[in-house]
């Protein structure tokens, strides 16, 4: 199982599958565009300037349910942990590009193609389990035996990449060993990553139950001391056999703390690294602005009026106070006095005023900061194409074109001071190698386009006959059930008054055979899912602009995945993908032609929308059985052109990811793509 697959195993079991807060659509360029400051933010520091000593405690979004990487309910959890415990062959970089860890590899080379490709990996003679025994063969046979899938006794989640796989074997020099596949496999660098000993390998038992409660064996920087409260918090001390850079930090303790509960435990000093909310990261952020800073002056004036045009999701309240620092400011340097500005000598009478626990509250902020990347993970909008209006291409294609994903990816990054540009490729994120918009395949945001798609599919905008006709199905003469938006109708806020005060003038309803397009939208409900219900206001008053109604339905965020998305329960839907190093492995299970199977239903994998084609599944198949990169990579980029086609998922954005740290703490934060190296990361000397 690949990096990536194990992350959407995580996802999926956390819930974070949901959409979690990346030129136009139409170009085609751009390799490696991606800002360099937005692929990752962790305070670098030397190992130099790092104190050798202290505790480090992370959260968690949940207690591992396992420590096997390759079970299916592994998780974010279980893939943290393992990183700092068990080996991994090859790392990322802040591109997304394989790099080969030296403290396990000192050579990694693909040196046969014909009759068979041979990948001979040479390995670090010192390196070794905890307990004493040298890393070698034994242990890559129990992996690939263990997760190639010809043993039902090992209740692995996916085997791509082992199954492919003919013989592992010693090496013919000292601390050598040679792969033998069977097919050519291009992603040949994702295996073996992590590498678990072959007492865990080795044993059915040992795999599936073996590994719930801890490891006993490791090859990390750390190794595993103990869990506490069924796994609720993991403690990570240093490896005494650990033969590369001794780890700065004497413990890394991982806590489970959902993210809702997570501003609380910053508040009480119980963490120190965290990814939070955007609602707790604009707290951090504001405690931060304290009076007479260098620079609180430029942004207490300018910020609140930023975030508003951006994203009007900031209160009356604030953006009049931030008005009124604006205007104070000119005042005070028309009369050129020194001294604070108005917006600073607000803010520390506020503070000197405030009640004592505010004060307290305001002073623990302010020991963290937010760091901020690009996720290496996209939120789409997902069409789903079994049935309904959207089971004809022509009708998903119209509204990918009434969709401004410029607008989309402003209204989520901007506010943020990330890169707010829409992402143009399913299978790659920008600044990864071989990234290229193919969102030309379907175009741009088009009106006149999505309007003319929908008429050529027969949905055209109702006559007066077809309304009274639909007035007896329970629907109004806009085209309405006759008890959805009631509230806002009475109030006179229907949805032409809305669409026209968003700047989306609404079109009359589009009807076939008398009957409304209308689209059920599932968005979730619940903490942290704010900037989604914006993300999905706005889409759907883009589709009214072309005669498109959708029914907004919001679920429990608890069930969204499993109720709604897995199940095919909705047409429209709001969720986020990770992305891959390896996209020609983890690519097809999401975009793979769904298949019929014996009992009549439909095998979908990972492909939630249900749209495919056989173009697009050989693409994927030519790309992973490809040993020369660069073809490799093309072949991946015609498959993401031909999804575009196909139109079943649009991406909106890269996602961010928000990060609070401890002002002290250093090489750790918004990893991005980057693996972190465990025993770099501590605090500042």
């Amino acid at each position: 199982m690949s990096i990536a697959k194990r992350r959407r195993v995580a996802l999926l079991a956390t819930g974070v599958l949901l959409p979690l807060p990346w030129v136009s659509g139409c170009s085609s360029s751009g390799d490696d565009s991606s800002p360099a400051a937005a692929r990752r933010d962790v305070a670098a520091a030397a190992r130099d300037r790092v104190a050798d000593r202290g505790t480090l405690r992370w959260a968690l979004d949940a207690a591992p349910g396992t420590f096997n990487a390759f079970q299916t309910n592994a998780d974010s959890g279980t893939q943290r942990i393992a990183g700092a415990v068990l080996p991994s062959l090859f790392t990322l970089d802040g591109r997304g590009r394989p790099q080969r860890d030296p403290d396990y590899l000192e050579a990694a080379d693909v040196v046969d193609r014909e009759p068979k490709q041979v990948v001979r990996y040479k390995l670090n003679p010192k390196a070794v389990w905890t307990d004493g025994r040298p890393i070698g063969a034994e242990d890559f046979t129990a992996q690939w035996k263990a997760l190639r899938g010809t043993d039902g006794a090992y209740w692995t989640a996916r085997n791509a990449g082992y199954d492919r796989i003919a013989k592992v074997e010693p090496g013919d020099g000292a601390h050598e060993v040679e792969v033998t596949f069977a097919k050519p496999y291009a992603d040949w660098r994702s295996l073996f990553t992590p590498l678990y000993p072959k007492s865990v390998m080795g044993d059915p038992a040992a795999f599936n139950d073996g590994r719930r409660r801890g490891l006993a064996v490791g090859a990390g920087p750390f190794m595993m001391r103990r869990t506490t409260g069924g796994t609720k918090s993991v403690t990570l001390v240093r490896n005494p056999r650990w033969w590369g850079d001794r780890a700065r930090l004497d413990k890394l303790v991982f806590k489970a703390v959902p993210v809702k509960r997570r501003a609380a435990a910053l508040l009480a000093g119980k963490l120190d690294l965290a990814e939070v909310d955007r609602a707790t990261a604009e707290r951090i952020e504001a405690a931060g602005q304290a009076p007479g800073k260098k620079g609180a002056k430029k942004q207490a004036a300018a910020e609140p009026s930023a975030r508003h045009g951006a994203a009007g999701d900031r209160s009356g309240q604030d953006r009049a106070a931030g008005d009124q620092a604006g205007q104070d400011r000119v005042d005070q340097e028309q009369v050129a006095q020194g001294g604070r500005d108005a917006a600073d000598a607000m803010r520390a009478w506020a503070e000197a005023n405030a009640p004592e626990k505010v004060r307290a509250r305001t002073a623990a902020l302010r020991r963290f900061t937010v760091r901020k990347a690009l996720e290496p993970a996209y939120t789409q909008l997902a069409l789903n194409g079994t049935k309904g209006p959207l089971a004809d291409e022509r009708v998903r294609r119209a509204v990918a074109r009434a969709i401004d994903r410029k607008a989309l990816a402003e209204l989520v990054l901007r506010p943020l001071g990330l890169p707010a540009k829409p992402l143009g490729n399913h299978l790659l994120m920008a600044g990864q190698q071989g990234y290229k918009d193919h969102s030309g395949a379907i175009g741009g945001k088009d009106t006149h386009a999505a309007q003319a798609l929908l008429a050529d599919a027969g949905w055209r905008p109702g006559t007066a006959s077809d309304r009274e006709k639909a007035l007896g199905a329970g629907t109004d003469d806009e085209g309405r059930d006759g008890g959805r938006d009631a509230s806002r109708r009475d109030a006179g806020q229907g949805d032409a008054g809305r669409s026209e005060r968003s700047g989306h003038a609404a079109a009359a309803v589009v009807r076939k055979h008398g009957r409304p397009l209308e689209l059920r939208f599932v968005v979730p409900s619940g903490s942290g899912t704010a900037p989604l219900d914006k993300v999905g206001d706005r889409i759907a008053r883009m589709l009214e602009a072309v005669g498109v109604r959708t029914k907004v339905v919001k679920v429990s965020g608890s069930g969204y995945f499993k109720d709604h998305i897995a199940s095919g329960n909705y047409d429209l839907a709001l969720y986020s993908w990770p992305a891959s190093a390896y996209p020609a492995t983890d690519g097809r299970p999401i975009y793979a032609k769904p298949q019929p199977a014996a009992d009549g239903s439909l095998v979908v994998e990972q492909n939630y929308t249900r749209v495919g084609t056989d173009q697009i599944d050989h693409l994927f198949d030519q790309a992973i059985a490809e040993l020369d990169a660069g073809s490799s990579r093309a072949l991946v980029g015609r498959a993401d052109a031909r999804i575009w086609a196909a139109a079943g998922s649009i991406p909106l954005y890269q996602r961010p990811q928000l990060v609070a740290a401890r002002k002290t703490v250093v090489n750790a934060g918004a990893f991005g793509f980057a693996t972190p190296r465990y025993q770099d990361i501590g605090f500042r000397k």
